[in-house]
């Protein structure tokens, strides 16, 4: 008796899918940017109506990290056995988007990554982030796991993800699949060639047509805080001082025309 065997699947879609490389980012742009902390960011984007800016679940793999920069993206998606799967993942993965979009990455760029917060699929490893460090990436930010964890708190990097995983890439339920695409990671889009804001409160997606603004707008915030930090800490009442009062804002408006808005 003889068993029927599955033929092997003719590929159905071609992978990887990718985009576009995303346009350059002058660097002074990005240094302004990275004065400012992703909480103000956060609020006056929100303040200007994008609402849905902060990259929920991933948290740095090191307190005291910092990192603005363009975002290229890498996009995984469910595993379908007609299309691809992990079963040879060694020979599959070096042509895949995993591999793709690290020769992509230029100095000073974020890798943000859409993996659904999943618990058994690790990213990256020591391998691919010491690569991504030679090709002068900034940082990463991955919505899901990543493995080799005390050898990547060694390294340079600045990472923030959703934990750790002894797993592979696409060892569980997922597979790299695109490259410079829009991806939705913790709850925000995120365009390739955004900008990517992430601290110790976490990570924040600028729209690039919206830096200047954001930049401006938080200089005049930070000015007033300092300002209200100052009464505060004099005594003042925390319901005159923040948020300003009309009263309050006409002190503050004597206070930034004597010159101390200016100061940090």
């Amino acid at each position: 008796m003889t068993m029927d065997t599955e033929p092997t699947p003719t590929p159905v879609w071609e992978l990887p899918v990718h985009g576009d490389t995303p346009a350059e980012v002058d660097q002074g742009l990005l240094d302004r940017l990275g004065e400012i902390g992703t909480a103000t960011a956060c609020a006056r984007l929100h303040h200007q109506g994008i609402r849905r800016t902060f990259i929920d679940g991933p948290q740095p793999i090191r307190p005291g990290q910092k990192i603005v920069g363009r975002a290229l993206t890498l996009q995984f998606m469910p595993q379908r056995e007609d299309i691809a799967d992990g079963r040879s993942q060694e020979e599959i993965e070096r042509r895949t988007a995993l591999w793709e979009v690290l020769d992509q990455v230029q100095p000073g760029d974020v890798l943000v990554v859409q993996a659904y917060g999943s618990h058994t699929t690790g990213c990256f490893g020591d391998m691919l982030v010491r690569y991504f460090q030679r090709r002068g990436g900034a940082g990463i930010v991955a919505d899901g796991r990543l493995r080799d964890l005390p050898r990547l708190r060694e390294l340079d990097v600045a990472i923030w993800s959703t934990g750790a995983t002894p797993h592979y890439a696409s060892q569980a339920e997922l597979f790299p699949w695109a490259y410079n695409v829009p991806v939705a990671v913790g709850g925000a889009l995120v365009l390739p060639g955004d900008l990517v804001l992430a601290d110790d409160d976490g990570a924040v997606v600028v729209p690039r047509q919206r830096a200047e603004r954001v930049i401006e707008a938080a200089a005049e915030h930070d000015a007033w805080e300092r300002f209200s930090r100052q009464r505060i800490d004099e005594g003042g009442r925390l319901a005159d001082y923040y948020p300003l009062t009309d009263t309050t804002r006409l002190e503050y408006d004597q206070w930034r025309a004597a010159g101390h808005g200016d100061q940090a």
